[in-house]
């Protein structure tokens, strides 16, 4: 009997551990920031970011799997410049009226030593939803310095064409409709 009950709790320690569990983690708004660049004319490449995110990530790196569901408050468009933030406010660009957020849903994938490569997902920006890929250049880990919970970082990149999300301002004059968005973001573990 001993023999047997000391098997069943060995059994079901290793179950537990192999089958560790998904880490969720809140995105950090104070340290994400969506940021995108746009030809102008071919002249010159404008430059803006988005300054209100939210979100979560989910990580398990025993799977090699992981989701991220982030929001955009695409109101919180900055350019640097007071101007060309209202003309971003108007239906020829990000018709924030209409479209006042943008969302991304996806999984993390191509995981080496335990990290993510890539994500594949879906975006929905100014009402259409199509797929997007996320190149995850650098990816870590680390206790937070002040609250000892982890705290991930992630650089990634992606491009898109805008006017596919019915954006095409200055495309019958030649603007080049690709955009590259470039992605910075951290996210602390849930207690």
């Amino acid at each position: 009997m001993t023999r047997l009950l000391t098997a069943f709790v060995i059994g079901t320690l290793l179950a537990g551990m192999a089958a560790a569990a998904p880490v969720t983690y809140t995105v950090d708004p104070m340290h994400t920031y969506p940021s995108f660049a746009a030809d102008h004319m071919g002249l010159s490449v404008w430059r803006g970011k988005f300054n209100r995110t939210s979100g979560t990530v989910t990580l398990d790196r025993e799977a090699s799997t992981g989701t991220i569901q982030i929001a955009v408050d695409t109101t919180s468009v900055d350019f640097g410049l007071d101007v060309m933030n209202q003309k971003a406010a108007e239906p020829d660009l990000f018709d924030l009226a209409r479209y006042p957020q943008a969302t991304y849903s996806g999984k993390l994938v191509d995981f080496v030593d335990g990290k993510p490569t890539r994500a594949t997902g879906q975006l929905t920006f100014r009402g259409v939803t199509r797929p997007v890929d996320l190149e995850i250049r650098s990816f870590k880990c680390v206790p937070h310095p002040l609250n000892k919970r982890e705290l991930c970082g992630a650089d990634a990149a992606t491009t898109i064409k805008r006017d596919e999300y019915g954006m095409d301002a200055g495309k019958a004059y030649g603007f080049n409709m690709d955009v590259k968005l470039e992605i910075q973001v951290e996210a602390l573990r849930n207690e």
